[in-house]
């Protein structure tokens, strides 16, 4: 049985030896060309990766949605990796929108936000064999319940533009399916290799997918559990230092989760886990205007005195929310 606030299993790797015993394993020809331009021969992988895989924790016994909504700051472009908190001992995550299966298209022509991490992060890579080497547990779901993975330590070595550019190659951009059919030349230019690298921890966490109609008591709990496990497990590994978490529409593309609520549901998971910042990215107009109406309807419709679990996902589920369509990517 694992103690309260430990996890499943916990794995320190030295990033130099993860990446030479376990290179990653690609079977896309573009994505070959990022790992070239990211690891150039004679690159030094630095530092530790640790890992650690977290059981569903049980939601906590009452929630002040209203409370929560203070600590949100919308960003207007996707990730960039800049931290926010300036702050001594400070910690910043960012969510990775898993598959249930960890990482487990990295190595495909497919360039949805969880493999645009790995390429960006080839230790990712590296980390996804080494676990399926030593036979562990890599996955974000097991037997139906939420088991988020947390990596800290892992090296930034390149950035991918993905917006649609004619004059750099790319006139529908990369993302998604555009990239495995982009030329390689395209993709050499759109990869820029960062050096030194930087640091990123990520919290690896999968949305429910295939859904139809309006959202299930049940499945707004598990959206609400899954972001709350992975959002206090990143707390509990970050020390006395504030922690300050990016995320976005996690789970609203490929799975067709609602933007709405996913955004509202990670809102109030964050304030419930202690996350000191929590940094929206929400691009565009649609983006900003989905994130502006979770914020309002949980300031408004939430607002009031603390509200259990049950009083809360009832309240929610009466909206009414209904999925959306995946986005074939």
């Amino acid at each position: 049985m694992t103690e309260p606030g430990q996890p499943l299993e916990r794995r320190t790797f030295e990033a130099r030896s993860l990446f030479a015993a376990h290179p990653p394993v690609l079977h896309d020809g573009n994505k070959k060309v990022v790992l070239e331009i990211a690891c150039p021969p004679g690159s030094s992988h630095g530092g530790q990766v640790v890992t650690s895989r977290w059981a569903a924790m049980p939601l906590p016994g009452r929630f002040t949605p209203g409370q929560a909504v203070e600590r949100v700051v919308r960003h207007a472009g996707f990730y960039d990796y800049r931290p926010v908190l300036v702050a001594a001992g400070a910690v910043e995550w960012h969510v990775n929108f898993a598959d249930p299966n960890l990482f487990f298209a990295y190595g495909s022509s497919l360039f949805a936000q969880d493999e645009i991490q790995v390429a960006e992060h080839p230790i990712l890579g590296s980390l996804r064999e080494a676990l399926q080497a030593e036979g562990a547990t890599a996955r974000t779901v097991e037997r139906g319940r939420p088991t988020p993975v947390l990596v800290a330590g892992a090296e930034r070595r390149c950035h991918v533009a993905t917006d649609p550019d004619p004059a750099e190659g790319r006139p529908r951009g990369l993302y998604g399916n555009e990239f495995g059919r982009a030329p390689a030349e395209a993709i050499r230019r759109a990869t820029r290799r960062i050096d030194p690298p930087t640091v990123t921890n990520l919290v690896a966490m999968a949305a429910p997918a295939g859904g139809h109609g309006p959202y299930s008591g049940e499945q707004v709990t598990h959206v609400l559990t899954t972001a709350f496990t992975g959002f206090r497990a990143a707390v509990l590994e970050s020390g006395a230092g504030p922690v300050a978490i990016h995320t976005g529409f996690w789970g609203c593309g490929a799975f067709g989760g609602n933007r709405v609520l996913t955004a509202m549901l990670q809102v109030i998971a964050a304030g419930a886990a202690g996350v000191d910042r929590l940094v929206f990215h929400a691009p565009g107009e649609s983006g900003a205007a989905a994130l502006d109406a979770a914020l309002r309807l949980t300031r408004g419709n939430l607002a009031g005195s603390p509200s259990s679990v049950a009083e809360l996902v009832g309240r929610i589920a009466a909206m009414g929310f209904a999925w959306g369509e995946s986005d074939g990517n």
